[in-house]
């Protein structure tokens, strides 16, 4: 059984409710969890614009092919606080969270608005239920590997790999469909998440020094054209 316990207002009585859980019997209440999404901040859409323009544009690059392993071990504890990058992400983008016995990192259940269906999710860690949730790399690896990230070492390409700025907790299907399609392919369902989807994949770029196709920039300048006002992750 897990139990969610959400917050109410000062004052307010707790609300209790039961989800019965097939596979997280191990589970009980360990505190409630919820940070803002990638503590994300509103700037005016022409920041983003500006960084987009910024961005070398590149054809066809002569680098070795695309290797997971390139990028290390998948959800490495790259930041050394003792949970691994999916946990973290899981904790940080759902609502309700409750933690496996005896521990604060790894993530039983919880509740995700998640931002590619406009959906809400619940998650249930097991075999069968944790691929319901996902953690996608908004700018994709293989993507990232040849617009410029074949040529790091790979300490650098661990630290992108597990970079929170480039991380969502997302509604699993969704995810295996974007696959490693870029803007002028995929965007997400949820036509309201474009700009922050756009601004997001726009700023990762911008920070780590990767370029963009030409068709991928027009895609993103399309997007940006109709947002006043865009989010983007805060360092």
């Amino acid at each position: 059984m897990v139990i969610y316990v959400k917050k109410m207002k000062p004052g307010d009585a707790l609300v209790l409710f039961v989800l019965l859980a097939i596979g997280v019997t191990a589970a009980i209440w360990a505190g409630v969890m919820h940070l803002d999404r990638s503590a994300a901040e509103d700037v005016p859409v022409s920041k983003v614009r500006d960084e987009l323009l910024a961005l070398e544009v590149s054809g066809w690059v002569d680098a070795p092919p695309y290797d997971r392993a390139e990028f290390g071990e998948p959800w490495a504890d790259v930041d050394m606080n003792g949970c691994d990058t999916r946990n973290d992400i899981l904790a940080r983008d759902m609502d309700r969270v409750v933690f496996r016995r005896n521990s604060t990192c790894v993530v039983a259940a919880g509740i995700l608005n998640d931002p590619y269906t406009g959906n809400t999710l619940y998650f249930e860690r097991g075999d069968t239920t944790s691929p319901l949730v996902q953690i996608d790399h908004v700018v994709p690896l293989s993507n990232a590997w040849f617009a410029g990230a074949w040529q790091w070492d790979l300490a650098k390409r661990e630290q992108f790999a597990n970079d929170p700025q480039n991380l969502l907790a997302v509604d699993g299907q969704a995810n295996e469909e974007k696959a490693n399609l870029t803007a002028d392919k995929w965007l997400p369902e949820n036509s309201d998440y474009h700009c922050a989807y756009v601004a997001r994949q726009v700023h990762v770029k911008h920070v780590w020094g990767l370029s963009v196709k030409e068709k991928e920039r027009q895609a993103m300048i399309d997007v940006l054209s109709k947002c006043p006002v865009v989010e983007v992750p805060a360092p």
